[in-house]
């Protein structure tokens, strides 16, 4: 099923299905023009499909955890477990980690969700594999040259200035909701496109026309979508193992004097993360911290 609704821009959505569809049959890609949120959107939707309007969403860190997550009533047709690429042009009401607003404006930003049927055998270093998938399209690594974009545990894409430094170029949220038997997870997605000058920002602005020549919105879509497709199934299949090296070569805090709200105060020294995507803080012992409303800063 395919969507393509007259937008300002021109995104390429019959072709973007068309590469999709092998992938994830019967996949969805909606564009919109103004959306509130797009990770609202498909949350809503899976919940009027799980018959629970008040369904809990949840995130893959507490799934991990061991919360209980109780099935839902519905969720015993096909459609309802479709799974769907929306695009907003314009995001009014954003919601990024820890209750934060990620607003998007046309052109300058993208903001999409994809929705999926998932079954990991674990969850935590979801965040972490679609980081890393996300960058490895948006900066391709060749003959050993350093990297542009670099991965701030657990759900943030930077432009890299040096060891420990850069600007934020992006950011991730991962939830999921119980429709019957099965668990929807949406994954959405905010990438700094053009630059915007009044865009202030906690830890600085960067955007991708830094270091992609005449990138346009779709265009960076049309890069990221099908490798981050991939990816989540190679998740699902294989876990977090084996993209740990990938990762270690994009982390930021690697090396670093970190300080991490867990929600106690821990600070220490970043060592990288382990096969279940936990970070590792070296502070007299190696702490391992999983993700979840964890915070991390940089030590100054």
């Amino acid at each position: 099923m395919m969507t393509d609704v007259r937008q300002h821009l021109n995104w390429g959505a019959t072709a973007l299905w068309e590469r999709l569809d092998p992938l994830l049959p019967g996949v969805a890609v909606e564009v919109v023009a103004r959306a509130d949120s797009t990770n609202t959107r498909l949350i809503e939707r899976a919940r009027s499909h799980s018959g629970q309007l008040d369904a809990r969403i949840s995130r893959p860190g507490e799934i991990e955890a061991g919360r209980p997550e109780p099935h839902t009533p519905h969720g015993r047709r096909r459609q309802d477990l479709q799974s769907c690429l929306l695009v907003a042009e314009e995001q009014t009401r954003g919601r990024g980690r820890l209750g934060r607003d990620w607003i998007a404006t046309v052109g300058a930003s993208l903001t999409f969700s994809l929705g999926l049927p998932l079954a990991p055998r674990h969850w935590n270093g979801l965040s972490l594999a679609v980081g890393l998938a996300l960058a490895d399209a948006l900066d391709p690594q060749h003959n050993g040259t350093p990297p542009r974009v670099g991965l701030k545990w657990p759900n943030d894409l930077w432009l890299l200035e040096g060891p420990g430094q850069g600007r934020k170029l992006g950011g991730i949220l991962i939830e999921t909701i119980s429709v019957g038997q099965h668990r929807m997870c949406v994954i959405g997605v905010g990438l700094n496109v053009l630059e915007q000058p009044a865009a202030g920002v906690a830890n600085g602005y960067a955007c991708l026309s830094e270091f992609i020549p005449d990138i346009t919105a779709p265009r960076a879509l049309a890069l990221v979508a099908e490798p981050l497709v991939r990816a989540v199934r190679r998740f699902e299949a294989e876990g977090f193992g084996p993209l740990v090296p990938g990762y270690g070569r994009r982390d930021l805090l690697l090396g670093q004097p970190v300080t991490v709200a867990v929600p106690e105060t821990l600070e220490g020294i970043a060592e990288g993360v382990d096969e279940q995507g936990a970070l590792r803080v070296r502070s007299g012992e190696v702490h391992s911290v999983v993700s979840g409303e964890v915070s991390v800063r940089l030590m100054k």
